[in-house]
């Protein structure tokens, strides 16, 4: 006879039925994972021992997950696991609901000062007229002044690429333009038929 069992593994296989017990050990021994992250509150704690901390941070010793619920209850507050990994877990009395507002409180805080940085492109002809050029270097002025990065790029077509030192001294000409509100982070280099250079907005 054979049976397929799934393993904590999550993998599939096909044994003997010998080997049952086997497999059941193992399975015994593996860990529950928490897909989801799931912070254990009050009742849905039901470890036998925990260790448990008060809310000012007093460490009030291991006792019964039931013990501590009551303490919890006793000052109308929650018994929170906070360190499910730990031998035993270790348990805190606090206000759940307002430490949750706090923490998705902190997290959008977080977020909003996150600086998201872009990288703008400008485009140049080895050609280029200088009042083209001026435009290229007023738009590539409000990028970095924005905190933009820009990177800057020269292309070069047929024979155009005969003459990249020309390239080179328009690119170089750009980075001075610009020195004000910006500094060179990649100096220009040719790859493939474009010289590029990346510019960084000062601080």
């Amino acid at each position: 006879m054979k049976l397929r069992l799934r393993l904590c593994s999550l993998a599939y296989g096909w044994i003997d039925a010998s080997s049952i017990h086997f497999f059941i050990e193992i399975t015994r021994r593996c860990s529950v994972i928490n897909k989801n992250n799931k912070i254990l509150v009050n009742e849905e704690i039901r470890d036998k021992e925990v260790r448990l901390i008060d809310t000012d941070g007093t460490m009030l010793g291991i006792m019964s997950a039931k013990e501590a619920q009551k303490i919890a209850n006793e000052k109308n507050l929650d018994l929170v696991k906070i360190a499910p990994q730990a031998n035993p877990p270790v348990c805190k009395i606090m206000d759940y609901g307002k430490y949750m507002f706090e923490q998705a409180k902190r997290e959008k805080e977080a977020r909003k000062n996150q600086k998201v940085i872009n990288v703008k492109q400008v485009w140049l002809k080895p050609t280029i007229e200088e009042h083209d050029f001026n435009v290229k270097v007023r738009n590539a002025y409000k990028f970095l002044q924005s905190g933009d990065k820009v990177k800057v790029s020269v292309r070069f077509r047929g024979r155009e690429l005969n003459y990249t030192s020309l390239g080179l001294q328009i690119l170089e000409k750009f980075a001075e333009s610009i020195k004000n509100v910006g500094s060179v982070e990649k100096k220009p280099k040719l790859e493939g038929r474009s010289m590029t250079m990346v510019l960084n907005p000062k601080q």
